[in-house]
């Protein structure tokens, strides 16, 4: 199950070499380059995505995304498109695998509706607080 994607506008630029440089201008400082329009599409995916993940590892606030028509373009030979970021994907690719043990409690019929299911409790856990920070 997917938990978690959002999408931030990027400005894409032609160079003059025909690759690309792209900036995320809610995310502070992310930009980055391809050689061909695909590969600057997922550089920028890349580095979004490694940018919200330091952020919530450093418990840094994660910028809400502006909407595309507010973006204001630097150059005259760019364009802006949207980048659809899979958090939960990309966590469990790179993200820390540092667990710190937490004790919780919930009321006991919860429990044991749950344990029929095969619910993995610290899976769920883990997806509600994502989706908790990510949402302020």
């Amino acid at each position: 199950m997917k938990i978690m994607k959002l999408v931030y506008p990027a400005c894409f630029y032609e160079q003059e070499d025909g690759g690309y440089s792209v900036d995320i201008p809610d995310l502070l400082g992310c930009c980055t380059q391809g050689d061909t329009l695909v590969e600057a599409v997922e550089m920028a995916q890349d580095a979004a995505l490694g940018w919200i993940l330091t952020s919530i590892e450093d418990n840094e606030e994660i910028p809400s995304p502006s909407n595309l028509k507010d973006i204001k373009l630097e150059k005259e030979n760019g364009f802006k498109s949207l980048l659809l970021l899979d958090i939960d994907k990309y966590t469990k690719k790179y993200g820390t695998k540092k667990a710190v043990k937490k004790t919780l409690s919930i009321p006991d019929w919860l429990n044991v509706r749950a344990e029929k299911l095969g619910i993995n409790f610290s899976k769920v856990l883990q997806e509600a607080l994502l989706i908790k920070i990510l949402k302020r």
